[in-house]
């Protein structure tokens, strides 16, 4: 006699067809020995089958692998993954940055790739560019699969681990700008006349209520703009909270230097972050990155419970002010 321990409980489909399976082989005269044989056979294909997927298995990478190559990005160091290219090429490993100054940091979010052998992290950022003029997403990839970009050009190459995509040109910056009063308020100010902007190929109003702004924490530009106009960066941050279909990566823009076969794990919309400017705070000794490299070596989603309250919304740093 087989005996089975709780299957009713937890998967009573796969009971019933055991006894089914039972009556049959018990019907075509199957020898005692034969039966339990291939009850049993039967049997361990029903609890693979109902086997759930986030059982941690080991990988081939470890959690102290990813939290060295984390390390790295965080110091600008190339990690051993890069490309070994020509002599006189020049790398760049970038980590993520909340508060840089030639950038207006608006959304943000953290998305994990992984399977048993290849690992990925991409961080990504979007916001107005105060140097480049125009507003833009910006994804850094770590990771031991990154096809890296590289920038080619006659006797040197650029290799990066950072994409960027454009969300509103400058050109388009330029139809929206404010063109009356002093020069200062006409500098990235917008018009109150405009009625609508181009992002990414999406026609989206532009709101002038200067309330709707400041309940998302936007405030009005505090100099040389007695009309409380919109700014540029308050608009990329308006509608970076009231249209994050538009403004935030596709899954296409983040897998686009991955594997197109890598599972994704876990997107992380809130977190802890600390400065990067902060030369001590390794990510290595950071709950959120510890967390983060237990979640890819296990491939458990579910590890993601953080203890640190999340910080890294635009509001709680300081970014553009260069």
């Amino acid at each position: 006699m087989v005996k089975i321990s709780g299957a009713s409980a937890r998967d009573p489909e796969g009971t019933k067809r055991l006894i089914a399976f039972t009556f049959y082989c018990k019907k075509v005269n199957f020898s005692f020995m034969k039966q339990a044989f291939i009850i049993g056979l039967f049997m361990l294909s029903l609890l693979f089958s109902n086997m759930p997927n986030n059982i941690p298995v080991r990988a081939s990478f470890t959690e102290k692998e990813i939290l060295n190559q984390l390390d790295l990005a965080f110091q600008g160091i190339p990690g051993e993954y890069y490309p070994v290219g020509e002599k006189g090429d020049i790398k760049y490993n970038f980590f993520l940055d909340l508060e840089h100054g030639y950038f207006y940091t608006a959304g943000n979010r953290i998305h994990l790739y992984a399977d048993l052998h290849r690992w990925a992290i991409v961080f990504e950022k979007n916001g107005y560019a105060n140097r480049g003029g125009d507003a833009e997403i910006e994804l850094d990839y770590i990771g031991n699969c990154i096809n890296y970009p590289i920038e080619k050009y006659p006797g040197q190459n650029y290799i990066t681990n950072t994409s960027h995509i454009q969300l509103i040109t400058g050109e388009e910056y330029e139809r929206i700008q404010n063109k009356s009063g002093s020069d200062m308020e006409r500098f990235e100010l917008i018009d109150p006349s405009t009625k609508y902007v181009i992002v990414r190929g999406h026609k989206l109003t532009i709101e002038h209520d200067e309330k709707k702004y400041v309940h998302l924490g936007i405030k009005p530009r505090n100099f040389d703009n007695p009309r409380n106009l919109v700014s540029f960066e308050g608009l990329t941050r308006y509608l970076s909270e009231t249209e994050p279909l538009i403004t935030n990566a596709t899954k296409d823009d983040i897998k686009a230097y991955l594997p197109s076969d890598l599972p994704e794990i876990l997107t992380i919309d809130k977190f802890h972050f600390e400065s990067v400017y902060n030369k001590n705070s390794f990510p290595s000794n950071q709950e959120t990155y510890q967390l983060i490299a237990k979640i890819l070596v296990t491939g458990n989603p579910n590890l993601w419970k953080p203890k640190n309250k999340p910080n890294n919304h635009w509001s709680n740093w300081e970014s553009g002010n260069l």
